[in-house]
């Protein structure tokens, strides 16, 4: 039993069984024992590893996105770049390497801030880019100026808690984690209920048992992000395993060394995650006012050129490392790999179209 398992269990025994979000916060996030406040989670050294790890074609061409949306909305000066949730810092390293080649102009005018709450991965963020440039770190949105605004977040919004609901004698009902006869950690139905308007159309037609999931921390990130893009300008764009029409299913999962666990096996010592609902974030920011535009990872990296940077990449190189590439551009955009999971979602203002979504 890890530390923080002890800890959760004794929780739940002083006050009651604790909802899905406030476990799935506990795990990542205590300050003492969460997962992502202790350790580096990535590469093949950890329990997962991100696009940004696979290969250096991802960053660049979200980079070669960025500096074409910046152009889109009129090349504003001394706009803000941000990355919310920088991993390792690999993705800001080859976005800013490849934005130094594209658009020397807006590389120097740029400020550049991360959104970072961990200081383990403030640390290693800031070794890998010691030699980029000024970057700023911060705890939340709320702390960056006032400026136009480039945002990108890759697997960001999964590491969010979500809330979920299963269906028991015809009500939604909020799923808790209790204590099971022998002192561990079980699900159950709690007391509080859904209003049936959250829900997609055929939500009264699912059966017993069924699981509903809705994640307001994601939402509310995203109307900030929107609202802050709609008042001074910019474009964001975000990359997430999940899905674009809203259903019904339990998606939470937990990783530890690269395989799958039970969820309430070894809390803070395992990544918990869960399908992002983009028909959800779509909707925010369209109220916000933005143009949103979705597609999948595959076909955006495609869209943007994959298959021609891999051939520059392995072009006079030696097998290993045309194999390397082959590999990369497999995984990153291979349908039976990330490239069907995981989805990218873009938002601009107002009539302000960028390919590949707006061809």
């Amino acid at each position: 039993m890890t530390t923080l398992k002890e800890r959760i269990a004794a929780l739940v025994s002083a006050i009651g069984p604790i909802s899905v979000a406030e476990y799935f916060a506990l795990c990542l996030s205590d300050p003492t024992h969460g997962y992502y406040t202790t350790r580096d989670p990535f590469g093949r050294a950890g329990d997962f590893t991100t696009a940004p790890e696979i290969s250096q074609m991802f960053g660049e061409l979200i980079g070669v996105w960025l500096a074409t949306a910046w152009r889109a909305i009129g090349q504003p000066e001394n706009p803000a770049i941000i990355e919310l949730g920088p991993g390792r810092g690999t993705l800001a390293k080859d976005v800013s390497r490849t934005i130094a080649k594209l658009e020397p102009a807006l590389r120097t005018s740029a400020e550049w801030h991360l959104v970072e709450t961990s200081p383990k991965l403030r640390e290693i963020q800031a070794a890998t880019l010691q030699e980029c440039g000024r970057f700023t770190w911060h705890d939340s949105l709320d702390e960056v100026p006032r400026r136009p605004l480039l945002v990108v977040a890759n697997e960001l919004f999964d590491a969010l808690p979500l809330r979920q609901y299963v269906k028991q004698g015809g009500a939604w009902r909020d799923r808790c984690v209790a204590l099971d006869v022998e002192g561990g950690l079980t699900f159950v139905a709690g007391a509080g209920t859904l209003d049936p308007i959250f829900l997609p159309p055929d939500g009264e037609a699912q059966p017993e048992g069924s699981v509903f999931e809705i994640a307001p921390a994601r939402t509310a990130l995203m109307q900030q992000i929107a609202e802050r893009i709609a008042r001074d300008g910019g474009a964001g764009i975000f990359f997430d395993y999940g899905h674009l029409v809203p259903g019904f299913g339990d998606t939470l999962q937990a990783v530890r060394n690269h395989h799958y666990e039970g969820v309430l096996d070894t809390p803070g010592e395992a990544d918990l995650t869960s399908h992002v609902d983009f028909a959800a974030l779509a909707e925010v920011a369209r109220a916000a006012g933005l143009e949103v535009d979705q597609s999948t990872q595959g076909a955006f990296l495609l869209g943007m050129g994959l298959l021609e940077r891999a051939g520059r990449l392995g072009s006079g190189a030696g097998q290993a490392r045309q194999d390397e590439v082959r590999v990369a551009v497999e995984r990153l955009a291979g349908p039976d790999q990330m490239g069907e999971l995981f989805k990218v979602m873009a938002v601009l203002p107002r009539g302000v179209k960028v390919p590949p979504f707006w061809p």
